[in-house]
């Protein structure tokens, strides 16, 4: 199973208390579920709001596979002004 690289950012980086952390998944879809199982509430609602990267691009399908050594970026929705 590939080993991934998770990087959190802004709310997501609060709610999982690290900035990056390594996973094992076969797509994002199943990383996604196996951070929110491990994860609190609040976690796993921020993940429900997040989008994701794939080594810098938006994943739309989450159902693709990911690699080893893969990075998949979790950004929650940022506020503007």
């Amino acid at each position: 199973m590939p080993t991934i690289t998770v990087r959190f950012f802004a709310a997501a980086r609060e709610a999982f208390g690290a900035r990056e952390s390594q996973m094992n998944a076969e797509t994002v879809d199943e990383l996604v579920t196996t951070l929110a199982e491990a994860a609190g509430t609040q976690a796993a609602t921020v993940l429900s709001r997040s989008s994701f990267l794939v080594n810098s691009v938006a994943a739309t399908d989450k159902s693709v596979p990911l690699a080893d050594g893969d990075t998949v970026d979790v950004l929650p929705p940022f506020a503007g002004g």
